[in-house]
């Protein structure tokens, strides 16, 4: 399958940006890790079988470009996310909790959270995607669900 870079960058690029967000917790390393996947993409002869293989494709890169930057000993600066989140545009006031409470979520429960909520992944392409098995992919999100409840009804609750 070729493929029209532009087209795919416009396609692709929120998903991206979403999960260096998702890591990060800052727009400025989010930003760099949608540069650095479509750069790769760029650079690659890559004959994709498929949409969903461009896909996924482009998730794992993202995700091990995700990890390699946390590796990195520049990884210092940070964006409060409370200040991130102010730049954002919600429908309603509970959108903006739920985002706020998903972010405070530990990497592992919020990465596998986006990925099968706001990706659509299947929690067996979930486990492929990060390398690990179905079983633990389900009990992170058990885990993760639960942790975010706990905090949406705090929130909600003094309200």
């Amino acid at each position: 399958m070729r493929f029209d870079i532009d087209e795919i960058f416009e396609r692709y690029k929120d998903h991206i940006f979403a999960i260096g967000f998702n890591y990060f917790k800052n727009s400025i390393d989010a930003d760099d890790v949608v540069q650095e996947v479509f750069y790769k993409l760029y650079k690659s002869n890559k004959d994709f079988e498929s949409e969903d293989h461009l896909r996924n494709w482009l998730i794992r890169v993202a995700i091990n470009e995700c990890k390699r930057v946390t590796l990195s000993s520049w990884f210092k600066k940070k964006e409060p996310l409370e200040d991130y989140a102010k730049t954002l545009v919600w429908n309603d006031p509970e959108e903006s909790e739920v985002f706020l409470a998903v972010m405070s979520l530990p990497k592992k429960y919020r990465t596998s959270i986006h990925l099968y909520y706001y990706e659509n992944y299947s929690i067996k392409e979930i486990a492929d995607l990060l390398g690990i098995s179905s079983t633990a992919v389900s009990t992170q999100l058990l885990r993760g669900r639960k942790k975010l409840k706990e905090k949406l009804l705090e929130v909600w609750k003094d309200e």
